[in-house]
């Protein structure tokens, strides 16, 4: 159950119309602006998260004196992506195969 109220919004005309513009079938204004916020909220708390992540590793690199070149960091990407790339496929052939007998 809703309890909490946000502040009014004042906005131009503008934007209020081309927010009005995009609204999907039975979604109100509101709806549309509750979920805005709800993004907005989640993409900064893992914006926080990421460059707490990132000071962290760099305190721990200068603690331990091991850092990584980003040459050894692409290469070690560029083989996570095939194998995942090798998984997808083989469970797409997998279904293929199994729809075929069916």
């Amino acid at each position: 159950m809703k309890t909490a109220t946000l502040p009014p919004l004042r906005v131009a005309p503008e934007l209020r119309q081309s927010a009005e513009s995009v609204l999907r079938e039975g979604e109100s204004l509101s709806s549309l602006m509750e979920q805005s916020l709800r993004g907005e909220v989640n993409r900064r708390r893992m914006q926080a998260e990421f460059i707490a992540r990132g000071l962290a590793a760099r305190d721990e690199a200068q603690r331990t004196g091991v850092y990584h070149t980003a040459d050894n960091v692409h290469a070690e990407l560029r083989t996570m992506l095939a194998e995942a790339e090798a998984d997808a496929k083989a469970k797409i052939k997998t279904r293929t195969m199994a729809k075929t007998k069916a």
